[in-house]
């Protein structure tokens, strides 16, 4: 039998279908799109991929993708370092930034707990949001995680992790649906979520794990 794809187009197509959300057919499609781009597009496409991966870092003390460090965010003398919203990825930052809502300090877990996807609570940048939630500055920090079992799993977690500390800890209000993703809500639910949340407390925490423990 011919071989169907040359070897550089296979090669593309392999790359491109280990990305979230990319099957073979997805694939396939959009190395077929490449290769009828221009040459000066396909070129831009991968100068700009060279790029975000030469200049972009993450910030050494939210872990927020940024091309200095410390990320624009924690170096705004403007923003209210009181209070730090906790996200699972640094695109939940993102989405609460654009929602205009909030002028706290952010910090990305890189990551919610998830064992049957690899990632447990030592993969998660944990340390570094107890120091920052133990510092004198820091009144309130707010569980932004997504409103599905691992997201509340992992808000569970983080809530206990900081138990000791002198903070008060918040979750967004129930504006969000369950089981939604943050990236998706769009910016007046994120800002009433924000302005209408609540104190985590003990006895808030207690049903939570009870309902888990039936389930």
């Amino acid at each position: 039998m011919a071989k169907v794809y040359t070897e550089s187009i296979g090669r593309l197509m392999e790359l491109l279908s280990h990305m979230p959300g990319v099957g073979e057919k997805t694939a396939e499609r959009l190395a077929y799109h490449i290769l009828r781009l221009s040459r000066q597009e396909a070129l831009a496409l991968a100068d700009a991929i060279r790029e975000v991966k030469e200049k972009v870092k993450q910030c050494s003390i939210c872990y927020q993708f940024a091309e200095t460090d410390p990320c624009a965010v924690c170096s705004d003398p403007r923003r209210d370092r009181s209070t730090i919203c906790v996200v699972e990825e640094a695109k939940d930052a993102v989405a609460i930034e654009q929602s205009g809502g909030y002028r706290g300090l952010y910090h990305v877990l890189c990551g919610r707990l998830a064992p049957l996807e690899g990632m447990e609570p030592e993969d998660l940048t944990l340390e570094g949001l107890m120091r920052r939630a133990g510092s004198d500055e820091v009144d309130e920090v707010i569980l932004a995680t997504n409103a599905d079992m691992e997201g509340e799993a992992t808000a569970l977690y983080v809530r206990e992790a900081l138990e000791g500390l002198p903070v008060k800890m918040t979750r967004l209000a129930r504006g969000i649906p369950s089981g939604s993703q943050l990236e998706y809500a769009n910016a007046a639910v994120l800002a009433e979520a924000l302005e209408g949340r609540t104190e985590m407390d003990r006895g808030r925490r207690a049903d939570t794990e009870g309902r888990a423990t039936r389930q």
